[in-house]
């Protein structure tokens, strides 16, 4: 378990705001073909486009739940610009470092975040800057970034 440093360990041990919202203003699933994990994110969204809660369901690894934790709670409080600003760099960022072979683990949070919000959006009849470009169906291999060293 050397791979994953304790805040990492933590996380995954503790993760903060599992399960699922009850009628949720959002709700986004994204699945990685590559290593077949699942991630699902809730949120409710205030009349001011805060998001007021946030919650995922993942089926994966340590490091697929530790990012999942820390992604939902970077979400919490903010808006939904500055939530769909969230990058996978900030998730490894704020895990203080994931090992390279798992850096997909935070992509994953990264797309159902920004999933959860585009079907919030559809269903309101809303825009976001952030959105912009944004296919819910498109493969997985078509947002690879390869983060530089964090």
């Amino acid at each position: 378990m050397g791979l994953y440093n304790d805040k990492v360990m933590n996380e995954f041990m503790h993760p903060k705001n599992v399960g699922e919202i009850e009628n949720p203003d959002g709700i986004g699933t994204y699945g990685s073909p590559v290593c077949g994990d699942m991630m699902q994110i809730t949120i409710k969204v205030d009349e001011n486009d805060i998001i007021t809660d946030a919650k995922f369901k993942t089926f994966g690894c340590g490091s697929a739940i530790a990012s999942s934790s820390v992604a939902t709670n970077m979400m919490i409080g903010k808006s939904v610009e500055e939530a769909l600003a969230i990058t996978n760099n900030q998730i490894v960022k704020e895990l203080g470092g994931l090992p390279a072979i798992k850096i997909h683990c935070s992509v994953l949070a990264d797309h159902a975040i920004k999933s959860a919000i585009y079907d919030y959006a559809q269903k309101h009849g809303k825009t976001y800057k952030g959105l912009e470009g944004y296919d819910p169906n498109a493969e997985e291999e078509d947002h690879h970034d390869i983060p530089e060293e964090v």
